[in-house]
């Protein structure tokens, strides 16, 4: 059973979470989604401030698509921003989504207990550690 919806947005300042939802919500628009028609938005606070927007990017070669969460996480990349605050995703459903297991992994790369915002197209979420939905992770730290 999930976790019941929440308002609580501990550990983010009220505007940070505000920022994080609108740019999450507003994500989905990003979306290049042709066959599917399924949307999804994300966006990623970093550490410094910074945020990151992206969505899911589909290609008629269904493995070559590419999930919301981890196009933001790429375009943080490539801008030198590697330490995430917090990560937010959204889509046109009217429950919340969560991250697919190839994303919980990818996720897992920069950090387990970051939290993610799962929202509700009205906005409402669920907030739960990355830690929460892929316990016993493998990371960075195994090969070290």
């Amino acid at each position: 059973m999930p976790p019941a919806i929440q308002h609580d947005h501990k550990g983010l300042t009220r505007q940070e979470f505000e920022e994080l939802k609108t740019k999450a919500l507003e994500a989905r628009d990003l979306s290049y989604s042709p066959y599917s028609k399924f949307r999804v938005g994300c966006c990623i606070l970093t550490n410094s401030g910074k945020y990151f927007q992206g969505a899911n990017v589909e290609n008629a070669s269904y493995g070559a698509s590419i999930c919301a969460e981890r196009t933001t996480i790429c375009s943080a990349i490539i801008q030198k921003e590697k330490s995430f605050k917090a990560i937010g995703i959204s889509s046109d459903l009217e429950e919340v989504i969560t991250p697919c297991g190839i994303c919980r992994q990818f996720i897992r790369e920069f950090g387990k207990t970051i939290p993610i915002y799962m929202f509700k197209s009205n906005g409402d979420f669920i907030k739960m550690s990355l830690e929460e939905i892929l316990p016993l992770s493998f990371g960075p730290e195994q090969l070290s």
